[in-house]
């Protein structure tokens, strides 16, 4: 995949997906549609909401979950969100496919919090 960080070729790649947002945060970008966050890209590897059975198949890719350090040596991992295959940054039909599946795995990890937690204004909330 060219830069993965680079927001311009990104904004190209989800084009297709409609209403997404890429936004700057904790030195890296937030990829959003519909208000929730599907993907988001650090240390220049983009990374993209999964659901649980569809993370077998990331794994079989090299898709590790993200992980990130805290200053104090922690580690945490966040498991739903795979680090996504370098073949998609070749191939934006894939990429566009792959990144509607995270859209839709964020929308189903909204939908399952309880009513409080669910992001302001959902209508199903």
């Amino acid at each position: 995949m060219p830069e993965h960080g680079d927001r311009a070729f990104l904004e190209e790649m989800l084009a297709p997906l409609g209403g997404v947002s890429v936004r700057r945060m904790f030195g890296g970008l937030g990829l959003f549609r519909e208000g929730l966050m599907f993907g988001l890209v650090a240390r220049g590897a983009p990374s993209l909401k999964a659901a649980p059975d569809e993370r077998a198949a990331f794994a079989a890719e090299g898709g590790a979950p993200f992980s990130y350090a805290w200053a104090d040596g922690r580690t945490t991992v966040i498991a739903s969100c795979r680090r996504a295959p370098d073949r998609l940054g070749d191939d934006p039909e894939a990429f566009a496919v792959r990144a509607r599946r995270a859209c839709a795995a964020a929308r189903g990890a909204d939908r399952a919090k309880p009513a409080r937690r669910r992001r302001a204004g959902d209508p199903t909330g």
